[in-house]
């Protein structure tokens, strides 16, 4: 029974460390917002889930309504996914 449960902790730690992995967000400051073509440009740091290395480049958003809640100058923690042969951003937050 021992074993069991030291078997279930094992398996509950590499399940959140697996979701924290899948969501782990990046930094980056806003340069640029263009509403009309659904895009952001962002001078961002490192991108892990993609390892990509920090640089400048605008990164379409997956939702509209994502352009609204940021502008130029802000700092901000964002994720990307490549979807479509884009990478998109799913998900932006101010940096706190």
């Amino acid at each position: 029974m021992k074993s069991l449960v030291s078997l279930l902790a094992a398996a509950s730690l590499l399940v959140s460390v697996h979701v924290s992995a899948a969501e782990e967000l990046s930094e980056g400051t806003v340069k640029k917002i263009d509403v009309p073509t659904q895009r952001i440009m962002l001078a961002h740091g490192p991108i892990e889930n993609l390892g990509m290395m920090p640089m400048t480049m605008m990164f379409k958003v997956k939702e509209p309504a994502m352009l609204k809640t940021v502008s130029v100058g802000d700092k901000v923690r964002f994720r990307v996914e490549y979807i479509d042969g884009n990478y998109t951003i799913t998900r932006l937050e101010p940096a706190k």
